[in-house]
C-alpha cells in the first residue's frame, strides 16, 4: 500500500463511477428516524431536520500518513473524499444562504471522523453510520474494499425529511457541491 502525498488532489486517470441504478428507489422516501453521532459532540436524527437538507455520502476519509487500501485509486468512485468535504466547506456559506443545512455521512467511527473535521475545519458535523442503520434503511449501495463495507459516494438533498433529490453517480468528487449548489437555485421552495 502507498501513503498519497497529498489527499486533497485527486490522481488524474481515475476511473469514472457508472449509474448502476442503485439510487433510483431513493426519491420520494423519508429520512429514517434514529440517532447517529456526530462529530461535534451532539446525536443528529435526520429524519426530524424540518428544513432543506443536504447530506452527502461517503466512503472514508485518508488519513495523514496511513496508507489507503489495496487497490483504492482503481475504485470507481471510491477515491475523493477530501475534495469533496473541501468543496462543501468552501460552498457553506452558500448552501446555507439558500436555506440549506449541511451534514457529511460515512460508515467510520464518530472518533476517526472527528480527526478529519478537526483537520479540514468543517464548519458542518459530520455523521456516524458505523452501525449501517442509514445505509439500511435506505439501501443506500455500498462496496467492498480491504474487508470493510463502504458507502459509495450519493448526495441526498431532503426537503422536512423527505429525498427530493439524489445525486449519483458522482465524478469528480468536488462537483458534487456546485451541483447541490446548482440544484437548489433552479429548485426553491
Amino acid at each position: 500500500m502507498t501513503i498519497p502525498s497529498n489527499y486533497n488532489e485527486l490522481p488524474v486517470n481515475l476511473p469514472v463511477p457508472v449509474d448502476d441504478g442503485a439510487t433510483r428507489h431513493l426519491k420520494g422516501i423519508r429520512l429514517p428516524d434514529f440517532n447517529l453521532e456526530a462529530t461535534n459532540g451532539k446525536t443528529i436524527n435526520l429524519g426530524e431536520i424540518h428544513a432543506r437538507l443536504v447530506i452527502y455520502c461517503y466512503p472514508m476519509t485518508g488519513q495523514p500518513n496511513v496508507a489507503l487500501p489495496e487497490g483504492w485509486d482503481q475504485i470507481p468512485g471510491a477515491r475523493g473524499c477530501t475534495p469533496q468535504s473541501c468543496s462543501y466547506r468552501d460552498h457553506y456559506q452558500e448552501l446555507c444562504d439558500l436555506g440549506a443545512e449541511v451534514v457529511g455521512l460515512s460508515v467510520q467511527t464518530t472518533h476517526y471522523q472527528k480527526e478529519m473535521a478537526d483537520r479540514l475545519h468543517l464548519p458542518f458535523p459530520i455523521v456516524s453510520d458505523a452501525r449501517y442503520e442509514f445505509q439500511k434503511a435506505l439501501n443506500i449501495p455500498t462496496f467492498e474494499a480491504a474487508g470493510m463495507t463502504l458507502l459509495k459516494r450519493v448526495t441526498l438533498i431532503a426537503n422536512h425529511g423527505v429525498i427530493e433529490a439524489v445525486h449519483y453517480p458522482i465524478f469528480p468528487s468536488d462537483s458534487d457541491a456546485p451541483w447541490v449548489i446548482q440544484y437548489l437555485k433552479t429548485h426553491t421552495v
